[in-house]
This record gives structure tokens, C-alpha cells and sequence, in this order.
């Protein structure tokens, strides 16, 4: 869409308008010179002109077939060496590679279809040409004898005619990337116009004091917008305490990642209502609330930069004192200090520098940077080894602390210690309680799911 709307402001519009005086100049001297030639010679300018115009689309289009093979190529390189990794261990290299020769081989016969068109029709361009030059020459040669033309006014005309004709068969293929660029700026623009529900830069809405980080979930309607028809919640109603930590436990795709995405607000609820301090979300500055909120998500989403940088992504001017901090809050620090440039070193594409355990120390020092008052945990610790979870879960203790702190697990070992844990199903809170308290029912829904982790455990042993 971008390509199509510089292709319509870039060159063509300067060429197109070299092309347009070109051609009303061309036959402005023609008339000037002689009025009777010009209009016979008009009758060149209609084969010329489509012959100029199918040649200048047709090799557009075969340049445009050219440029997608290589864009294709360029995409399998890219993910080629993006994940040489998962390549080399599945041993597809050989394989990448005649994807990528296959690409060639397209980008190879448009380029020869291509040059083989434009020679076509730049050969039946240059033959109109000189047919035009030889209808221009004998009756020019007739004006000359019997209407007193000179041969400076005839090979004047000849080629003004010709010119203009052939300037205006190329400026077809500009007026069809006006015609392109139109429809893709329209599109881009009616984007760019479109105001969101929720806008994360808008000025409006309440900025408290302080937040204490009591969170309601109050009779909660939702479905997300890609699935209005499959309802996530129906009445769904929860209160979390400030300071406290509540544990969400429960089956996959049972709603406990998406209480996560209604306290970041990047979804409203249908019906309900979303309640921080007793104070409707939808009524507090976006900006403002998510700076009291830090996110530490399964796969934590490192940037191809230094671990400085990548902290400070959590805090505008972070001093390095902060990052610092922050880095030892996190249990990050020791780890850090024993690389060979320390703070300064790259985390590499998607953190692939660093193991599992170290990049998710860095996404907790990057939330814990700007000190939030509630703490969402999704998933933190899943996709760690029992050794560095248990790293991780020693950094999580130490940021919880006085922080209102939701946790999204299926390790039911990362949440005895909450303060409350609540087993939802199907969009329902079926039991809440302290992990002693809800042992105690060995047939409530919390029991069996430690039964069910329990079992899954001794089958993998």
C-alpha cells in the first residue's frame, strides 16, 4: 500500500508533467509550423500511443512479478538466518535453500519475459515511428510542391508530431499509479483517521493521587472482537485486595489470561465494569494507569539491543542507578556483571543471546523499573526449568511484596503462597480460597487440578 502511494508521488509525477508539456508543446510547434500536415500527421498518434501504452504496462507488470519473486526470496532469508536455529536442528538448510533458488528461477523468467516484451514493443514503437516519418515525409513532400511549405516547416511538424505522440503513449503508465496510489492513500488515510476505543496517547480521563491497586471485576460481560459470538465471560465478578496476591488457576481457555487483558485495558468489557480503587477504568488516563501497572508475560519480548536498554524500555530517563536496582530486585544483577560488558551487552534478536531464565529476570527488572502498584504475572514462570524457576520465583517473591500482584499459572506449585487462589471454568470463578482452605474439599475443582498436575507429573516420569 505504501509502495503504491510513493510510486504515485515519487518520479511519476514529475515525469507524467514532462510528458503532458512535452506533448502540448510538441503539437503546439506542429500547428505553429504547419496546420494542414499537423492534422494528417494526427492520424499516427492513436496506433503509437496504445502501442507505447501496452508496452509501458506490460513491462510494468513484469517488473512487478520481478520484484515480488525477489521480495519472496528476501523473505525466506530473512526467516533463513532469523531462525537459523530451529533451520539447523531440523537440518532444513538444504531445503531453504531451493526455496530460495525457486524464488530465483521466478525472479530469472520474469526478467527474461520482461526484457522480452519491452523488445517487442519498442521494436513495433520504432516501426509506427518511421511509418509516421514516411507518411510525414511524402505528404510534406506534397505540401512543399503544391502549397509552398518550406522543408524546415515539414521536418519541423514531423518531428514535433512524433514526439508529442510518443509522449503521450508513455504517460499512460503514470496515470494508472495515480489511479493505484488513489485507492491505496484512501485506504491508508481512512486508517490513519480511524479513532480507536482505546487510545493509549489520548489527554482525557482521571489522574489520581495515588492508587492503593484494589481491583473489582463487577458482573463482566466479554468476547473478543475477533470471536464476538463465543462469550469468554457472563457475570464474571471478582475483588482483589490492595497489597494482596491473588493466584487465577484453571484449564486452558478457561478466561484467566484475558482478566489479564482487561486490567491493561487493551479490551473493554461489553457489560461491567472494570473498578481500580473503586473508580471505573474506562475514566482513568490510559497513559497514566498502565504506568501504575507492570506486565511479566509467558515469553518475555526482548528487543535486538543492549540489557540497559532493554531495562530502561520500562521507565523514560531511567538513570542507571534505577536500572540497576531494578536489575538486583529482579535477581538479574549477579548474571549481568559476569558478562563481558556487563550492562552493555546484546541481547541479540529476541533475546536469543541469553537462556530462558535470564531473559525473563530482565522482563521483570523492565516492569519493576517504574515501581508499579499492581503487578500482573502471566504465565512467568511456564516455560522455565525447575532450577530457573525457582531463580525466578525467588525474584518474584521479593518485587511482590506490598504490591498488588495477580498471578495466571498452570504450575500450581508457583501459587500455594498466594493469599487467595481462584479456580475459574469456562468464564466462572467455581471456588476461591487459600491453597490450605481449598485443599480441604478433596472433591472441589481445586483438588482435582492438583490431582490432574500431580498425575501428569508421575506419567512423565
Amino acid at each position: 500500500m505504501v509502495v503504491l502511494i510513493q510510486d504515485a508521488m515519487g518520479e511519476k509525477v514529475g515525469k507524467f508533467i514532462q510528458l503532458m508539456v512535452t506533448f502540448f508543446g510538441g503539437f503546439a510547434v506542429a500547428f505553429a509550423q504547419g496546420w494542414l500536415l499537423t492534422l494528417v500527421m494526427v492520424a499516427t498518434i492513436p496506433p503509437l500511443v496504445l502501442s507505447g501504452a501496452v508496452m509501458s504496462n506490460v513491462v510494468a507488470r513484469m517488473a512487478s512479478l520481478g520484484q515480488a519473486a525477489y521480495a519472496e526470496a528476501a523473505v525466506v532469508v530473512e526467516q533463513t538466518v532469523g531462525s537459523i536455529r530451529t533451520v539447523a536442528s531440523f537440518t532444513g538448510e538444504k531445503k531453504a535453500v531451493e526455496k530460495y533458488n525457486k524464488s530465483l528461477k521466478c525472479a530469472y523468467s520474469s526478467g527474461v519475459r520482461e526484457g522480452l516484451v519491452a523488445a517487442i514493443g519498442m521494436g513495433t514503437v520504432m516501426m509506427l515511428l518511421f511509418c509516421g516519418y514516411s507518411l510525414g515525409v511524402w505528404y510534406g513532400a506534397k505540401l512543399i510542391l503544391e502549397k509552398g511549405y518550406t522543408g524546415a516547416q515539414v521536418m519541423n511538424v514531423i518531428f514535433a508530431v512524433l514526439t508529442g505522440s510518443l509522449a503521450l503513449g508513455q504517460a499512460s503508465p503514470s496515470m494508472k499509479a495515480f489511479a493505484g496510489g488513489q485507492a491505496a492513500a484512501y485506504k491508508m488515510f481512512e486508517t490513519i483517521n480511524r479513532e480507536p476505543e482505546i487510545d493509549a496517547y489520548s489527554t482525557e480521563g482521571r489522574m489520581l493521587d495515588d492508587i492503593q491497586g484494589d481491583i473489582e471485576f463487577r458482573d463482566v460481560h466479554f468476547s473478543y472482537p475477533t470471536r464476538p459470538n463465543e462469550q469468554i465471560f457472563r457475570g464474571f465478578s471478582l475483588a482483589i485486595q490492595s497489597a494482596k496476591t491473588v493466584a487465577l488457576v484453571g484449564q486452558s481457555g478457561s478466561g484467566k489470561s484475558t482478566v489479564i487483558s482487561l486490567i491493561e485495558r487493551f479490551y473493554d468489557p461489553q457489560l461491567g465494569e472494570v473498578l481500580i480503587d473503586g473508580v471505573n477504568i474506562k475514566e482513568l488516563q490510559l497513559k497514566w494507569i498502565r504506568s501504575k501497572i507492570g506486565l511479566v508475560s509467558q515469553e518475555p519480548a526482548l528487543f535486538a539491543a543492549s540489557i540497559r536498554d532493554n531495562i530502561a524500555y520500562g521507565k523514560d530517563n531511567a538513570t542507571d542507578q534505577e536500572i540497576r536496582a531494578a536489575a538486583e530486585l529482579a535477581n538479574a544483577s549477579k548474571f549481568i556483571d559476569k558478562l563481558p560488558q556487563g550492562f552493555a551487552t546484546s541481547v541479540g534478536e529476541h533475546g536469543t543471546q541469553l537462556s530462558g531464565g535470564q531473559k525473563q529476570r530482565i522482563a521483570i527488572a523492565r516492569a519493576i523499573l517504574k515501581d508499579p502498584r499492581i503487578l500482573l504475572l502471566d504465565e512467568a514462570t511456564s516455560a522455565l526449568d525447575t532450577e530457573s524457576e525457582r531463580i525466578v520465583q525467588e525474584a518474584l517473591d521479593r518485587v511482590m511484596t506490598n504490591r498488588t500482584t495477580v498471578i495466571v499459572a498452570h504450575r500450581l506449585t508457583t501459587v500455594r503462597n498466594a493469599d487467595t487462589i481462584a479456580v475459574i471454568c469456562r468464564g466462572s470463578i467455581v471456588e476461591k480460597g487459600p491453597h490450605h482452605d481449598l485443599l480441604r474439599d478433596p472433591e472441589g475443582a481445586y483438588s482435582q487440578l492438583i490431582h490432574f498436575n500431580w498425575l501428569c507429573k508421575t506419567l512423565q516420569h
